[in-house]
Formats: structure tokens, sequence, C-alpha cells
């Protein structure tokens, strides 16, 4: 059977699957090990239905792209730590003049996931885009992850890069989910994204034309109360509340996190 016919049928087997709703996902969720201010976050990045939205199963190979601190990480470790594999997309710190937040995240990062009783063999690999985008071998990941990262790409120039990486190491058919804030239509797009905002038809634009298709765009991540225009961007909102002196902090607490689009890509 010829290459393109396998890539249609994974595909339609794919979109076939009813939305994941398995015990396993929903009790590590609960599971009280989790550190307490992470699951704080639960009400406003809702993991249990954007995970099922993206298709996930505990059999899976998932690449996590720049996971930061860990808070998807702290899930998908212990999910996929029996029957998977979690390949954790780092910061690179072999480069010159790298941010010491960035050494000691990774470093609190590495530590935390030591614990493979509770993880499992994660491996972490360095990627920055454009010079490393190597994610693992081409076609042997199931799903790609991106939690908020969109607008440091398009800062950077490198999302393109991103997505053909991204393609590059996902199966016929399999997935690429992202996560970002999100930028109201009518309101002028910095090209930096100094905000933290960004436009979803500038992430579907680029994906489609890089040999992504849309499957569906979710609101799951949606707030309706975030008007994508404050002071310090979208770190004037929780959690990290840089609130300039003189401004009503509880005015932004009271709004939550930012407004995120949650889209659902496949590989052609």
């Amino acid at each position: 059977m010829k290459l393109h016919a396998l890539a249609l049928l994974a595909i339609s087997a794919l979109l076939a699957m009813p939305a994941v709703a398995d015990e396993r996902l929903r009790q590590i969720i609960a599971d009280p090990d989790r550190p307490a201010e992470q699951a704080e976050r639960d009400q406003f990045r809702n993991p249990f239905e954007t995970l099922s939205f993206f298709g996930i199963r505990p059999d899976m190979t998932v690449v996590e792209l720049s996971p930061g601190g860990g808070w998807y990480t702290e899930i998908l470790g212990p999910y996929l730590r029996d029957d998977g594999q979690l390949i954790a997309a780092h910061w690179n710190l072999g480069g010159d003049n790298v941010p010491d937040f960035y050494r000691r995240i990774r470093a609190q990062y590495e530590d935390r996931i030591a614990d493979t009783d509770r993880f499992g063999d994660i491996r972490i690999i360095s990627f920055d885009p454009p010079s490393l985008v190597d994610l693992g071998e081409p076609g042997t990941a199931d799903l790609v992850l991106s939690f908020r990262n969109v607008h440091g790409w398009k800062r950077a120039g490198t999302f393109r890069d991103v997505a053909r990486a991204a393609h590059a190491v996902l199966k016929p058919g399999g997935v690429f989910g992202i996560v970002g804030h999100r930028l109201p239509e009518d309101s002028e797009q910095d090209p930096d994204a100094r905000s933290g905002y960004v436009h979803q038809s500038w992430v579907v634009g680029v994906l489609e034309s890089e040999g992504f298709r849309l499957v569906e765009a979710a609101e799951i991540n949606a707030n309706p109360a975030d008007t994508a225009d404050h002071p310090n961007g979208v770190w004037t909102l929780l959690p990290g509340l840089r609130v300039p002196e003189g401004e009503d902090v509880e005015h932004f607490r009271a709004i939550g996190e930012s407004d995120r689009f949650t889209l659902k890509f496949v590989k052609r």
C-alpha cells in the first residue's frame, strides 16, 4: 500500500476515535502528590479536557515542547510512565549567554523528574530553533504538544522551524496540539508578540502551510473576561500578576488566566 494511502487510513482512524476520557488521567490530575500550587491552576488550564481533546492515550510517544517548569509534565510523565514515552524538548543550555533563569528552571525540572518511580524514564533533549530542531527519529511520535509557547517563537521568528520539526517527528496522521494566548482578530498584532498574545488565524495559517490540517479549534481554555490589552501583557494576569504600581491587583486577579486558543492539527 502506498504511503499516502497509509496516511489517509491513519488519519481516518484517528478522527474516528472518541474523546479520551479515561479514569487514569483523572486520577493523575487529582493526585495529592501533585504540587498544590500547580493544581490550583487546573480551573484555568483544564488539563483533563485539554489532553482528552488532543486524543492522548497512555501508550503514546509524546513530545512536549519547551515544558519550562513542568506544569504539564507533572501529568504527562505519570500518565505515560508504564506504557508510553514522554520526550521533553527543553531549553538548550549549551549556547552563549544563556539566561540564568533558564539554567535554574531546567535544573529544577531535571531534579523533579529524577523521581522515576513517579515519572518513569522521561527523555530530555535540547530544543533551540532554528539551530537545534531534532525531536527524534522521523515518523515516531504520536503527539506533539505546546502549551503557551507560541508567542516566544513568533518573537524569535522561529515558528516555522518549530512546525517543520513537529511535522518531521510525527507519524502520518499524528497530532500537533497547541494552546496559546489569544489576541482578538480585530486587534493589531505586534510582530514581536511582546504582549504574549498572538492571532489564532496566524497560527493556523503557518501550520497549514507546513503540512498540517486543522481538525478542530476548541474553546476549552477560553476566557471571555480577558481583553488582552493589559499594561504588562499576558503577564499582568495570573499566575504572574506583574501589575504596575498603582494599578488594582485584585482587578487582574479576578480576570484569572489569559484567554487561550486550543488547536488540534493532524499531519497530512
